[in-house]
Order: structure tokens, then sequence, then C-alpha cells
């Protein structure tokens, strides 16, 4: 008699990627240093402070009933697509308009209704390597092939050649992601202009439009006024993707959004696309409390400042230690090099140490490790010493 499995086929055939993630997270070492106050935990980006006091307030303030819908079925409010289109406006320089943003719970739900919405089963989606660890999967959910195209290892910046090679008659998207999660490099508008214009010739060469995903939840995490430039102003068949995890550091509370640049052809079509997909993808709407306090929450942001000042401050020490570590443009990570070839053995040496990192392996960026800043002062400081005790151990 032939044994079946009680789990579907497409969640068993998880990718590497993910196995790699699942693994570090049921690491021993990860379980026992989560909850040890001795342990600099610079591993994900989760916060290891308390949160914005004025985040609890606004949620005070709205959780207070106006009428007897307050807490009934949402779609995408018309005062939520507001807010957001305002601030886009603002932020972009893009007249985008309040019934073009479909507001989600959270960028991950963005992504996939994205994908969903314009992926048939056999379509290439290329995604840029190192990669956040949950395109590929995405990307094979609803019936696409994954393409990898790695980014240029000097620069970090995209292979324009790499992606334009990548390209077939079976394209139908590409994910872009900048400030880039892991390197924290901000693609320049002259690299994304050159992108536009091999994606529009490519379209035409196809008869069909290959459209761009551009995951942007760092996009309001950028240092040293450097420009942030969305592919949404060069290429109107963008998927402008967007959390607000990452700005108010609050990333169980599930909000964020799909706007829909004024350029893009049959933007009307894709509104109900959208819509569509939001509700046979297990109604993929924010809660009611996040959308009627989005106004609000959209003026308020953790301290960038500080978290410069948190970048510059462990770059430097890294540096002096021997370390190879670049500064990123934006995002709240470092990605240092190695000191030794295996960078998950590195991490466990590190651990030793009571430093809690991210192998790079995990985000296909071998030979390095990623750093959060969004640990704490306090254990960016008892971490330094530990920092060079281990790259010693591990040279030997």
């Amino acid at each position: 008699m032939t044994q079946h499995s009680p789990v579907a086929s497409r969640v068993g055939e998880l990718s590497a990627t993910i196995q790699r993630f699942l693994r570090f997270y049921s690491h021993e070492f990860f379980a026992r240093s989560m909850a040890d106050p001795k342990v600099s935990n610079f591993a994900v980006g989760n916060p290891q402070e308390m949160p914005l006091p004025a985040f609890g307030e606004v949620l005070r303030k709205w959780s207070v009933p106006h009428n007897k819908d307050w807490y009934a079925y949402k779609l995408s409010e018309p005062d939520s697509q507001q807010a957001v289109a305002e601030s886009l406006r603002h932020l972009r320089g893009i007249p985008f308009e309040p019934q073009d943003i479909a507001l989600t719970n959270g960028g991950f739900a963005a992504i996939k209704l994205a994908l969903d919405t314009v992926v048939d089963r056999g379509d290439e989606v290329i995604f840029i390597t190192p990669p956040w660890f949950f395109y590929e999967m995405l990307i094979t959910a609803p019936g696409g092939i994954p393409v990898r195209v790695p980014i240029d290892p000097e620069t970090f910046d995209l292979d324009l050649d790499a992606i334009e090679a990548a390209i077939t008659s079976k394209t139908r998207a590409i994910i872009v992601n900048s400030p880039n999660n892991p390197t924290g490099k901000i693609y320049p508008r002259a690299t994304l202009e050159r992108l536009a214009a091999i994606l529009t010739k490519a379209s035409e060469r196809n008869g069909r439009t290959i459209y761009l995903l551009s995951d942007e939840a760092y996009s309001r995490i950028v240092y040293d006024g450097i420009e942030f430039t969305t592919p949404a102003g060069v290429y109107p068949n963008t998927f402008l993707l967007y959390t607000y995890g990452k700005t108010l550091l609050t990333p169980g509370q599930r909000l964020g959004y799909i706007a829909l640049p004024p350029e893009m052809p049959e933007r009307e079509t894709m509104r109900q696309a959208i819509l569509i997909s939001q509700v046979v993808g297990g109604y993929a709407f924010p809660n009611a409390l996040l959308q009627h306090a989005l106004g609000d929450l959209e003026k308020l942001s953790i301290d960038i400042e500080h978290l410069q000042y948190k970048r510059d401050w462990l770059v430097g020490e890294l540096k002096g230690m021997g370390y190879d570590v670049h500064s990123p443009e934006g995002t709240f990570y470092l990605l240092p090099r190695s000191p030794i070839e295996d960078d998950w053995g590195f991490a466990e040496t590190l651990a030793t140490h009571n430093i809690l990192c991210l192998p790079g392996t995990i985000v296909e960026m071998p030979g390095y490790f990623r750093l959060s800043l969004t640990a704490n002062d306090e254990m960016i400081e008892q971490s330094l010493p530990n920092f060079k005790a281990a790259r010693a151990a591990a040279i030997g």
C-alpha cells in the first residue's frame, strides 16, 4: 500500500534558502541565547528596546469606536488610501491616486499579492541574489519559476547585463529590493533607468508586459542624505510594495500596501485583480484598528539618526579589529566578511562569545555574516570585546 504524506507537496518542497533559515531558528544556540541578557542579539530585525511610546498612544486613540462598523469587515479604507497617497506624493514626488492604493497585512502579503496577480503557472520571475529569505517560495506558490541573478559582487549594484541575459520569452516579472537587505545598497537612478529601458525593450519583444515588483520595505531608512529613487518613477509597470514594520520597528503589527503609479497602463483592471487576489488569498487586508490609525502612524518613525550613529560606531569598531565591513547606504543591517570561509562556523564561534548573528549562507552570501542595528546601545557596547575575541579565536 502506498504511503501518502499528510503534507501538501508544495509545502514539503521548501527552497534551500528556507531550509537554511529554519535550521538557524531551530539551532540550539539561537533558542538558548534569545532570553539571555548577556547575549548581544544582532540576528534579525526585531526590536531590542521598548516600542515608540507614540505608537501605543495612537492605537489607544483609534481603538475607541466611532460607529457600529468600526471593527466590521474592512477592505482598503478610503481614509487609509488617502493617507498613503498623500505621503507618497510628498516623499516620491509622484501623483499617486488613493484608489490605486491597496492596503495589505504587511509587506510580505504585498509581495505575495502582486505575484499572485500577474504570475501564471510556468511564468519566470527574476529575483536578485542575495535575496530576502522568502522571494523564491512566494514565486513558486502561484506556479512561477524563480530565476536568480546575482548582484555585482564589487559594487553590490544590479548587474544589468546579467539581468538582460536572464530575460526570456517566459519572463513575467522581476523583484528589486532597494535599499537592499542584506547589502544596504540603494540602487541609483541611473541604474534603474537602464533597467527600465531593458524591461521596456524586452516587454515589446515578448509581446507582453514584464512587471517590476519594487520591495521598498527600507525606503525610509537611508543614511548620509543619499537620494532614494523608486522604480515607480522611471518604469510605469511597477508595483510599489511597502511595509510599516521597519520604519516603526513593529514587525508584528502587519500593515503595508501596494501602490500603482498613475502611468501604469490598465491600472483600473489591475486594481480589481489585486482586490480579488486579496480575497482569495485569505482576506489579506490589514485589521480595522491599524487602518483607522494609519494617518497618524504615517507621521511616526524610529530614530534614523541614531541608527546611523550605531552604523558608524559598529563599522568603525569592527574595522579597527581587522574585520572587512562596508558602510551600508540604507536598511538597519551590516554585512561584514567572516574572517574564515565557513560563515556558519564563525556564527557559532560568535555565539560562544555571546553574540548572535545571521550566517551569510542563509541570505545567499557565503563568507559573510549579517548584523542588525536594531540591537540596543548596551548590546553593542558589551559585544565589542567579544567580537575581537571571536575573531582571534577563529583565525588562531
